[in-house]
Formats: structure tokens, sequence, C-alpha cells
């Protein structure tokens, strides 16, 4: 799962970035609110935590340019400002929950976690390929009714290319649903996650498209 954090506050920022990403979070962090919307444009976040009081373009600002674009993404304002009217208006805006500073992490990641089961809910939770089965809620891989055991990073791949199983998914998109803004990435590491995972289901279950990327393989 995929975060983006925007936070003008570098020790908040940091403090939060390390503890989500103990959670398990691959998490890009931004300082300004152009920032984020670039952000935004270029990578499908599962979860957007926004600061209002951003610099350059508020986080207000942010959010509304979000909803415009109908982009339905969870957003949590993050802030210090805790009026009711303050409250009401984020919520107005389009925010899906709103948490006053300073706060705990455990509920910071509490709260996460609500909204992306509710996003989880409003979308298909089992995948199908052929024989293969993947349960995005319960992070369990079947294979003929029988339980595959698949590392983190493999999970997600699997589960990229199997949201879309006719489609091609790029290296690009790959890394990026694997690592966050700034982390290094070994040149050959989606070719051994693919490797792996071929393996592991079947080599012909996902299909090289050379020069373009992968999609999972021909059903028979």
């Amino acid at each position: 799962m995929r975060i983006l954090l925007a936070e003008d506050d570098r020790s908040q920022a940091e403090s939060i970035q390390s503890w989500l990403e103990l959670d398990g979070y691959q998490v890009d962090w931004v300082e300004r609110g152009d920032y984020a919307l670039t952000a935004i444009e270029q990578h499908d976040y599962d979860c957007i935590l926004l600061d209002r009081g951003l610099p350059q373009l508020t986080g207000e600002k942010v959010l509304t340019t979000i909803r415009h674009k109908q982009k339905n993404v969870p957003v949590i304002f993050i802030t210090a400002r805790d009026s009711i009217h303050d409250r009401v208006e984020g919520l107005d805006l389009g925010a899906n929950d709103y948490l006053v500073k300073p706060f705990s992490l455990e509920e910071l990641s509490a709260r996460i976690r609500a909204q992306l089961s509710k996003q989880t809910l409003s979308q298909q939770s089992i995948l199908t390929w052929g024989d293969l089965q993947l349960d995005t809620q319960a992070k369990v891989v079947l294979s003929a009714s029988k339980t595959i055991d698949l590392t983190a990073k493999e999970f997600q791949i699997l589960r990229k290319l199997m949201v879309h199983p006719e489609h091609i998914i790029t290296r690009d998109q790959l890394e990026e649903a694997l690592y966050a803004w700034g982390e290094e990435i070994e040149s050959n590491a989606i070719e051994v996650f693919i490797y792996q995972l071929r393996k592991k289901i079947g080599s012909s279950s996902i299909k090289t498209i050379r020069g373009l990327g992968y999609r999972m393989g021909d059903l028979k």
C-alpha cells in the first residue's frame, strides 16, 4: 500500500513516515502543496495524509483539485486547526477523515486502516485468473485451492497484474507499487520477483511482453 504524506513540518513528517514504513506502507513525503499535486498526477496512492497549512498551495486547494479530478482516494486531514467549524469545513471539502495535532501514531494507523478497509469493501476483494485466486483483504493466494506462500512484494506484484490481467503492466508501474520515492531499487529487482513468482505459481502464469512489460499468462 502506498501513502502520500503532505506535511511541511520536517520533524513530524519524519516521525510519521518512519512509523508507517514500520507498519508496512510505502510512504512518499512532500512538504509543499504543489509538490503534492505533482505526486498525485504521477502515482496512484491508496491514501493521502494532508496538512491544511501547506506552503505554496494550501491543503484545502490540494483537496479541492483532487476531488475536481474525480479521484476517490481516501484523504485524511492532519492539522492543528481544531475548532468545530474547521472540522466541518474540512469534511465538507471532501476529506474522508480529520485528525487534530498532536495525535498518537497508533491512532493515525487505525484511521488509515479504517479508510483502506472502506475502500477495499467498495472494490472487488477476490481477484481470479484461471485457477489462481488472490484475496486482497486476507492477503492470501490460492492456486488450484492450495495456499501459495508469497513475500509481501511478490504479493503486491501479483495483485497489480491480476487487477487488470489482460493489460500490460510496465516495469515502472510495478516499481511504483513496491517502492517509495528515493528508495534504492536494484536494476534487476522486478525480474527477480517475477522469476520467483513464476517458480511458485507456474512458469506460464506471467507473460513477458518484450520491451513493454508484463501481464498475466494466456488461459488455456
